[in-house]
């Protein structure tokens, strides 16, 4: 059983910055899927940020390329997303989610809000 706890989220000016954190507890390992998910009132869920547990296979949704970075830390089983210059269109509740195979993410977190002002 995995469990995820996200922490991080605030309300900032659009050119800020935010680090999201995402704790895990439970078994993982380094072919499993990491990834940060998002979803904005009335609009469908989308995937930000994804990675390997073992740090490869990194990879962004184009409208977050350059300004977001994912990374974890494996010795605080703990899973990041660093956001820079963010803009008021990266207003969501931020999730992490682990995928153990076929990316069907079976374990979410409670999610982070995070809102950005113009």
């Amino acid at each position: 059983q995995v469990t995820l706890v996200e922490s991080g989220g605030d309300s900032v000016q659009a050119g800020g910055s935010l680090k999201l954190a995402c704790v895990v507890s439970g078994g993982i390992a380094s072919t499993y899927s990491m990834a940060w998910f998002r979803q904005a009132p009335g609009k469908e869920r989308e995937r930000v940020a994804s990675m390997k547990w073992g740090a490869y296979n990194i990879r962004y949704i184009d409208s977050v390329k350059g300004r977001f970075t994912i990374s974890r830390d494996f010795a605080k089983k703990t899973l990041y997303l660093q956001m820079n210059n963010l803009k008021p269109e990266d207003t969501a509740m931020y999730y992490c989610a682990v995928s153990t195979s076929n990316d069907v993410y079976a374990y979410w977190g409670q999610g982070t809000q995070v809102t950005v002002s113009s």
